[in-house]
């Protein structure tokens, strides 16, 4: 039973991996493919939330984090001020002013 126990937890947070956090729940996620490094990006209002779906072997969150503003700004259609967040999950601010031509 203990093994059983286990194993259902660890499917359910396997599974759990590239949920969105709860402000995101429920939105549609648009999955955006930038220099190799794939997202699932959700936007609401002036924040975009981009979790990396693939596996990469020991990213670290400068490249990442330039990849998944990219990826924020090609789904919101808005320039991103400032990305936080990890190597899995970046959250981003956006300026979604309308740019005088």
């Amino acid at each position: 039973m203990p093994r059983l126990l286990i194993c259902l937890i660890t499917i359910a947070l396997l599974a759990a991996c590239n949920m969105p956090s709860p402000r995101f729940r429920g939105l549609p996620a648009t999955t955006v493919t930038v220099q190799g490094s794939t997202f699932d990006v959700r936007v609401r209002g002036k924040l975009a939330e981009a979790i990396r779906t693939n596996s990469e072997f020991a990213p670290r969150f400068g490249p990442i984090r330039e990849r998944a503003a990219i990826a924020m700004a090609q789904v919101s259609g808005c320039r991103v001020k400032e990305v936080r967040g990890d190597q899995a999950l970046a959250l981003g601010i956006l300026d979604c002013r309308k740019r005088e031509s």
